[in-house]
């Protein structure tokens, strides 16, 4: 897999973003990755160094829609803490 098809995209969020203070970012990831091609991935498009990096698989939701029932999705959240001495990630173009 490559690199961008590993990171689907950031989680935003008022926890996510609290935590970005910490050096800590939420990324949604490709279910199929491993911890290493997450940490390689992060690694190789942001030019950063990670010093932890923790994984959730999230479960689908149950939705119903009339008498017909389902499940959204699942998807697997990856939470990475920089080292002290890499620079931030920016989400958002600041200009």
């Amino acid at each position: 897999m490559d690199a961008r098809d590993i990171i689907r995209r950031p989680i935003i969020t008022e926890a996510s973003m609290a935590q970005t203070e910490n050096k800590r970012y939420v990324f949604e990831v490709d279910v199929r990755a491993t911890k290493p091609q997450i940490k390689q991935a992060i690694e190789s498009i942001f030019d950063v160094r990670i010093s932890r990096l923790n994984t959730a698989n999230v479960r689908g939701k149950k939705k119903r829609q009339g008498r017909y029932v389902g499940y959204t999705r699942k998807m697997k959240k990856a939470t990475v803490t920089l080292s002290q001495d890499s620079k931030d990630i920016q989400i958002f173009n600041e200009g």
